[in-house]
């Protein structure tokens, strides 16, 4: 090579006959004609000036010893400054193989001893450890065949190396909140955990979901809901501190693991914390949204010495916070298991009963409070369990709604359905349920117009149930569906009014023909402790100002009726006139008299609800988990529990709400199972049923 670059001076460049070994790559070039060669040449040192200039590439060559003859300066500038000599270095000294194998670092050396050719090596330069560089290399032989040394090329990667970084980054956290996202948790899960194998420290798993969230979404559009889920982990982090590791699952729901604690009363209050700062108020873009948390909660190892389990039963403690009414926190206990698995064994026999035709419907009369006529029916679903025998819609409705069968099931009632009262002998109405999934459905208004093709029922006579919870999406899809079924004929009745969304704007556009009261107003409505017949009047004036029809729901005593004739309800629905009969007892009944004869009990008494879900009683200082099977607010029955504390006139503790016992007495007992006299009237609709109410048989 010729002389030094005259710039830098610290690699040796000279004009283009210097660089006749670098050029000599080129094939073909030593048959040329010279004035070809110079020509060529010139346009190769053009090229070359390009890709260094450009930073895309960089060249080197060594001589014999593997010393540099050449370096291109940007690389050289980067490695020894302005003012610093590469030249005569050796190449091996300057560059090291990048990987922590101590043979990946001889491995340049060996090539440059060997003379063998080297591709994509990663190196780095102890005076650059910033950077990192590719760097390719051939040996170099004369016309005669004479060994010259290496030339090669490189490339930059740390533009690169900074991308890959970005991209780890960006798969382990997550890019709206900052928080670890579920794969990074999961990671630094599954390594809190291995270390506790060597030496056991406390580690707790918190799952938050939020409340209410899917409204914010829905009704103030995602942007506002991004910036909501933003300040939710600020809050997040301030509530737990620097002590924890908080990560965002996804959606709207958030992870916190806590190491060295596991005392439940310390939970306690850090989860008690944790849902009082999210329930805060939140302004955003001139509004004010408020939320809630629910929070489940498991520790390991008791609730799991891997990852997988931990997760699992924290979920599963989540999703009876949930159940239990929102806004609270659950700690996972076996119990909770053994439901979710049994709530799959039903999820799996739901599904043969659906192809073995094990579901049949009952029609439960609609009665006119002035005529005393029957109007109508409401067709029911019923599951005859060949195992488990009658299984009621309150237990298998949620699992058909979590599951997805809930379609097909919708699909069947509303065809066999209206087959049915096509043939009865006195054209009252049939009334149907509509699940809010099916609703959701676009195709919903051809179902029905092809059930009604299907069985020729008159569409006026085709009464389809909605609940209040279709308005959540509050989209337009929900308004055309109204419209496309009302243009159909059918009626519309607002199912179990006051219940859900509770807003009064959608009355306002949604087309109904009638309002059906919940029966947790209806029932009691003869008693002064209850406000039910002050709220039952309140309806029935608005939808009489509506022109709207109502019906009373759950009526079971017949001193019932009268209170609400005189209230102004127009129909009545319940076990007061009987229970809900097969398609063959409608014929009959509709076959003669079309009136029905009051049956229920004679005298109201408190409401009661039936539910299925694990409460703790206690007695002479023992605590044990025992099954609420039905409760009103002056009484329970429980089950399954130690049969040394059923003895009549016994007191036991009741925990229906956690941290809220309620003293009460036995007053029967047999058969394992007890019936409960609370010593003060209690408010029942604080207790959720466990979602999905669980039948606990044998």
């Amino acid at each position: 090579m010729a002389a030094d670059h005259p710039s830098s001076g610290l690699a040796r460049r000279g004009d283009a006959g210097g660089l006749s070994s670098l050029s000599r790559l080129k094939r073909g070039w030593s048959r040329q004609k010279p004035d070809d060669q110079n020509e060529d040449a010139a346009r190769a040192l053009r090229f070359l000036h390009c890709v260094e200039e450009q930073g895309t590439g960089w060249f080197w060559e060594t001589d014999r010893e593997g010393r540099l003859s050449y370096l291109s300066p940007n690389v050289a500038q980067h490695i020894a400054g302005a003012d610093g000599h590469l030249i005569g270095e050796s190449l091996c000294d300057i560059f090291s193989v990048g990987g922590d194998d101590v043979s990946a670092e001889r491995t340049l050396r060996f090539h440059i001893v060997g003379r063998t050719s080297f591709s994509d090596y990663q190196v780095t330069a102890d005076a650059c450890a910033d950077r990192s560089w590719s760097i390719s290399g051939r040996p170099l032989f004369d016309e005669v065949g004479q060994y010259r040394g290496f030339v090669g090329t490189g490339a930059d990667l740390t533009a690169k190396r900074r991308t890959e970084a970005e991209v780890t980054r960006l798969a382990m956290f997550d890019s709206l909140t900052g928080l670890a996202n579920r794969a990074k948790m999961q990671q630094s899960l599954d390594q809190l955990l291995a270390r506790r194998q060597g030496q056991w420290q406390p580690l707790t798993l918190l799952l938050l979901d939020l409340d209410r969230f899917k409204a914010v979404n829905d009704t103030l559009g995602h942007q506002t809901g991004d910036m909501l889920l933003k300040l939710v982990a600020q809050r997040l982090q301030r509530t737990v501190g620097d002590g924890a590791l908080i990560g965002r699952r996804g959606g709207d729901e958030f992870e916190v693991v806590i190491v060295g604690e596991c005392r439940h009363d310390a939970l306690t209050d850090i989860a008690h914390a944790i849902v009082s700062a999210l329930s805060q108020p939140y302004h955003i873009a001139g509004s004010s949204i408020s939320i809630g948390c629910s929070i489940g909660i498991a520790i390991a190892p008791d609730d799991g010495d891997n990852s997988e389990t931990l997760v699992r039963n924290a979920d599963l403690a989540l999703y009876a916070a949930k159940g239990g009414g929102r806004g609270t926190h659950r700690f996972y206990v076996p119990e909770l298991l053994a439901l979710a698995q049994m709530r799959r064994q039903m999820e799996d026999d739901l599904r043969h009963a659906i192809a073995e035709g094990q579901l049949h419907l009952v029609y439960q009369p609609v009665v006119g409070t002035v005529s005393g006529a029957i109007t109508g029916y409401e067709a029911l679903a019923r599951w005859e369990h060949p195992r488990l025998g009658a299984i009621p819609p309150s237990e298998f409705i949620p699992v058909a709604e979590d599951s997805g069968l809930i379609e097909p099931i919708g699909e069947w009632v509303l065809r066999t359905a209206t087959i049915a009262a096509a043939q009865w002998p006195v054209p009252v109405r049939i009334a149907v349920n509509v699940s809010p999934i099916q609703f959701a459905r676009p195709t919903l208004p051809l179902l029905v117009t092809s059930a009604l093709a299907q069985s020729g029922l008159d569409p006026s006579r085709l009464e389809l149930e909605i609940t209040e919870s279709v308005f959540l999406g509050g989209s337009a899809a929900t308004e055309a569906t109204f419209r496309n079924l009302k243009a159909l004929g059918v009626r519309l009745a607002l199912d179990d009014f006051g219940t859900g969304y509770s807003s009064l704007g959608y009355l306002k556009t949604a087309p109904f023909d009638k309002i059906k009261i919940d029966q947790s107003f209806v029932r009691g409505v003869g008693q002064e402790s209850t406000r039910n017949a002050a709220i039952v009047k309140a309806i029935v004036t608005l939808a009489d100002a509506m022109d709207l029809e109502t019906t009373a729901e759950g009526v079971e005593a017949q001193d019932e009726i009268e209170l609400i004739r005189a209230l102004g309800c127009t129909h009545i629905q319940g076990f007061v006139y009987g229970r809900p009969v097969p398609d063959a007892q409608v014929v009959q009944q509709l076959a003669g008299t079309p009136h029905a004869a009051a049956v229920g009990v004679k005298v109201s008494r408190p409401p009661r609800t039936r539910m299925l879900r694990s409460i703790w009683i206690a007695q002479d200082g023992r605590r044990i988990s025992a099954r609420l099977r039905d409760v009103s607010s002056a009484g329970a029955m429980i089950d399954s529990f130690d049969p040394l504390l059923l003895e009549p006139d016994g007191r036991l503790l009741l925990e229906f709400i956690e941290g809220e016992p309620v003293g009460g007495v036995i007053r029967w007992a047999g058969s394992g199972r007890a019936g409960i006299a609370l010593d003060q009237m209690f408010d029942f609709r604080a207790i959720k049923p466990l979602k999905p109410a669980i039948r606990l048989r044998a």
